[in-house]
């Protein structure tokens, strides 16, 4: 999750500054040391103090240049500059000690071939061994002190800042995506200042109508990558995390690739978060949860996902929630089925791609009919985000909200017949080939209840929304890889596995209690 090890970096530049200046001041010092040992306990007349002193100059002269290239070149093969940063307490110590004596070690070992040289100068081994004595205490004490500095002095200062702006500093992790490229404007319009970190895969169009605002800072990269996160979480209060793989299809194309990204990211983000001292941390899961279960059901039902999606999203709240301590409650939000247009609009979800087929195909196929779904609007899905982050962190942390309405829950045949409803020229057929074994209704009173929160939009206006569009141009083509995310990771190719045997593991365990249940 370290990403790459290899890029120069400034910040890699002042450390090996740093680093060469602390081998150096520590040969001089050990030489100082030697000079004063034998001025101070041998007689003046058996010794020419100008002569020694510089001699020292000359052994330092000859010494340190060499002696501080060895340091770095194997400081830096010890990833001093890359992931040593993220070494902790007494096993940093270790490495920092190791890494040290490795180097006067080598640069012993080449002394011990040019020792005979003509006129060759050398420090002397006394002199060396006090100089990797120095070198070791002042390396190790200043990323000891570096490390005190990030856990006790940053953090400080960082509350401050954040006094200062009124705690509205939110990270929205793939903030331009489906939900995140609707949310991310709501916050600017709010006047939160906002980060957003994302991969930007399908390019920079979803967020291009807020990019220059002057209170959003756009960080592109994988959130994977442990550097890429630090460097977004630096000084911010809130974390909205709606990164992930979405779908079903889309994530069944490569399992450890989802698994890595669903699960294994998330809890490295909320890890992250939590040494942060971040105050509030929003995650986006799914009503896909429940899988197949009959009756409605609220946030204490019984979940029993029945796709790898709905278990990586299961597995990240139970790890998140289980993380939560008074000082760090996450909230989760399980979003129903999400319809209607944002920056980055999907046509891989039943309502839009019902409604595009309706109107440009002149055909709406419905798969099985029976299975009950709750609907919510993107537009909806990102107001309740912000909802949650107005409201006090007593009330919504560490709980769990059903975002939607109980009024959208609807059978995928009823939607049909409502997008028939708008497009009459439309032929609805019924496949017995049901493929999604997905079968829920949710009860949404919780957020109604404690957020008063209700959606503004139906499924109505969401169908009629997606026809305009495409009447109005604004969509040609609903079958462009862009619009799917199964399609897009088909056409681009899926890359990388899951790198931790544990949420691979966590994962089987899940998809085996469910099919003993």
């Amino acid at each position: 999750m370290l990403g790459s090890r290899s890029r120069f970096t400034p910040g890699m530049a002042v450390r090996m500054f740093a680093d060469g200046a602390i081998i150096q001041v520590s040969l001089i010092a050990a030489l100082g040391v030697r000079l004063f040992v034998l001025v101070a306990f041998q007689a003046t007349a058996e010794i020419d103090v100008t002569e020694r002193a510089m001699r020292c100059v000359s052994e330092y002269a000859s010494t340190a240049w060499p002696l501080t290239a060895i340091c770095l070149v194997v400081f830096y093969l010890n990833g001093f500059y890359t992931y040593g940063r993220y070494y902790q307490g007494r096993y940093k110590a270790l490495v920092v000690t190791q890494a040290v004596s490795q180097s006067f070690l080598l640069y012993g070992f080449l002394l011990y071939f040019f020792k005979n040289e003509a006129g060759a100068i050398h420090v002397p081994r006394g002199a060396l061994v006090m100089g990797w004595l120095f070198a070791t205490v002042m390396l190790v004490s200043a990323r000891v002190w570096s490390q005190l500095w990030d856990r006790v002095v940053r953090p400080e200062r960082e509350a401050v800042v954040r006094r200062s702006s009124g705690g509205r500093h939110i990270l929205v992790i793939g903030g331009a995506g489906y939900i995140g490229s609707s949310l991310v404007p709501k916050l600017l319009e709010r006047g939160y200042r906002v980060r957003l970190l994302d991969a930007l895969l399908f390019g920079d169009g979803p967020i291009a109508p807020f990019a220059n605002h002057e209170k959003l800072e756009i960080i592109r990269g994988d959130f994977r990558h442990v550097e890429k996160v630090v460097e977004a979480m630096q000084g911010v209060d809130s974390v909205v995390h709606l990164g992930a793989i979405v779908g079903d299809p889309a994530c069944n194309l490569d399992e450890s690739l989802t698994i890595d990204i669903n699960l294994s990211a998330t809890r490295m983000i909320a890890e992250l978060a939590k040494s942060a001292q971040v105050e509030r941390f929003v995650f986006a899961s799914t009503c896909s949860v429940y899988g197949s279960c009959e009756g409605v059901l609220d946030e204490h039902s019984r979940v029993k996902p029945v796709s790898l999606y709905g278990r990586t999203k299961l597995a990240s709240e139970q790890i998140l929630l289980g993380m939560s301590d008074d000082r760090f409650a996450p909230t989760v939000v399980r979003f129903a089925t999400i319809y209607g247009f944002s920056g980055r609009t999907r046509f891989d979800l039943v309502v839009n791609l019902l409604a595009a087929k309706a109107k440009i195909d002149g055909e709406i196929t419905v798969h099985g009919g029976s299975q009950w779904r709750p609907f919510v609007h993107v537009d909806d899905a990102a107001s309740a985000v912000g909802r949650i982050l107005d409201t006090p962190q007593v009330l919504v942390g560490n709980q769990i909200f059903n975002v939607g309405s109980n009024e959208q829950n609807y059978t995928i045949t009823q939607i049909g017949e409502m997008v028939h409803q708008h497009v009459l020229s439309a032929k609805l057929s019924v496949s017995e080939d049901i493929g999604d074994l997905r079968d829920y209704r949710v009860d949404f009173s919780k957020i109604r209840n404690l957020l008063d929160y209700e959606p503004r939009w139906t499924v109505d206006d969401g169908i009629q929304q997606v026809l305009e569009a495409i009447a109005n141009g604004e969509v040609t083509d609903y079958r462009d890889a862009k619009y799917s995310n199964v399609a897009f990771l088909t056409q681009e190719g899926t890359t990388g596995l899951a790198r931790d045997q544990w949420a691979r593991d966590l994962i089987k365990l899940m998809a085996s209690e469910a099919e003993s249940n």
